[in-house]
């Protein structure tokens, strides 16, 4: 079990990532969108099920591709911290087939050139802006589908303008890196159900 669990939120621009964590950190949303344009770290406490856990949420701008090795990672003031998450939040917006793409294309970077020892490194796919369902281009169950049966990652779709499912999200994200080192539980296995045996509260 680690100290601080480090949490990676990529996307690409104007999918709602800091919104997210702003919801999560703060419950506050706003309306205007300001784009991530530097790597911004936010160090909250959070307790769940009675124990106390220290996070550092890192939010990317968008990157274009996942650092290969440690000289790139650190040559990049944006992709500082990168390689050595313990889990990463990748965010796509429901209304945007690109989005969609360019997590697609991070994931399969973050696959082949995460640093050693770290395969058990949880991945959740976000699927954000929920309240505007009826212009969604992908059905979600295809989504849920393949993200689930076969790139193996968690999937939860969320609102972080009406804080659906926020909570939800770094619930399942510390249930899965506190048992990363359980392989006899699949990663999308724990990711169900989080609210009804768990509580989570930000200090």
């Amino acid at each position: 079990m680690v100290a601080t669990f480090k949490i990676a939120v990529l996307g690409a621009q104007g999918v709602g990532k800091s919104a997210i964590v702003r919801q999560f950190l703060y419950n506050e949303f706003s309306e205007v969108c300001v784009p991530t344009t530097a790597r911004r770290v936010y160090l909250p406490a959070v307790v769940m099920n009675g124990h106390v856990h220290d996070l550092q949420i890192m939010d990317f701008p968008p990157i274009t591709t996942f650092p290969v090795n440690t000289l790139q990672e650190w040559a990049d003031v944006c992709c500082r911290g990168l390689r050595s998450v313990h889990a990463y939040i990748l965010v796509y917006d429901i209304c945007c087939f690109d989005s969609f793409e360019y997590i697609k294309t991070i994931r399969q970077q973050i696959l082949e050139t995460r640093v050693i020892g770290t395969s058990e490194t949880p991945i959740i796919i976000v699927g954000n802006k929920r309240d505007l369902q009826r212009g969604r281009v992908i059905p979600r169950w295809n989504v849920s589908n393949l993200v689930k049966k076969t790139w193996k990652c968690g999937y939860i779709e969320c609102s972080a303008k009406y804080n659906w499912h926020i909570l939800l999200l770094f619930s399942e994200l510390l249930k899965s890196v506190g048992c990363a080192r359980c392989k006899h539980v699949h990663t999308t296995i724990r990711f169900q159900g989080a609210l009804r045996r768990n509580r989570c509260t930000i200090m």
